[in-house]
């Protein structure tokens, strides 16, 4: 391997996207971001759609992802994903009715969020607003319940208890005297 490079290369189901020679690479996973510079200890790691950056040259570029895979290992950084754009690839107006689309059909949806369907539509909609973060012209936030990767459903009633140390804090506490 070159000294001091990580070879960045991002595969889609139409095959190589991307294959750079680069300095470092910061990408989101379900985890939070994290980055790679030379050297970096083996990492599997599953992708979450947003923003890709990367220097080479002292120069920064961006691109969007797709959810995916990424695994790091000896000096390359493999990213597997659906889906890959770069500013120069995002028409804004496409893009902007395409979230209007997305978010209009959320709004109407009555299905069980975490269904499929439901799934499928906010994978479209954090789609088109990573585009959109790319190009410059980020959407305002959207706060799904349940979404993918975000908050967990909240536990039934019959599953939240009172802890045990206010339980016993009662039991325990000694009589008051009175004066």
């Amino acid at each position: 391997m070159d000294g001091g490079k990580v070879t960045l290369e991002i595969v889609t189901p139409l095959g190589l996207a991307l294959k750079e020679e680069v300095d470092d690479v910061a990408a989101p996973s379900v985890s939070g971001e994290f980055g790679v510079l030379p050297g970096h200890l083996p990492l599997l790691a599953a992708l979450k759609t947003g923003i890709v950056t990367y220097h080479k040259g002292g120069e920064e570029k961006r691109l969007a992802v797709a959810d995916g895979f990424v695994e790091v290992k000896d000096d390359r950084a493999l990213l597997l994903t659906d889906k890959m754009a770069t500013r120069e690839q995002i028409d804004p107006v496409k893009v902007r009715l395409e979230l209007k689309d997305v978010d209009d059909l959320l709004d109407r949806y009555t299905g069980p969020p975490g269904s499929p369907e439901w799934l499928e539509l906010v994978s479209r909609e954090i789609w088109a607003a990573a585009q959109l973060e790319l190009y410059g012209d980020p959407p305002a936030a959207t706060q799904r319940p349940f979404e993918t990767y975000g908050p967990p459903a909240p536990p039934d009633e019959d599953d939240v208890a009172l802890p045990a140390e206010e339980k016993d804090h009662e039991a325990a506490a000694p009589p008051r005297a009175s004066h």
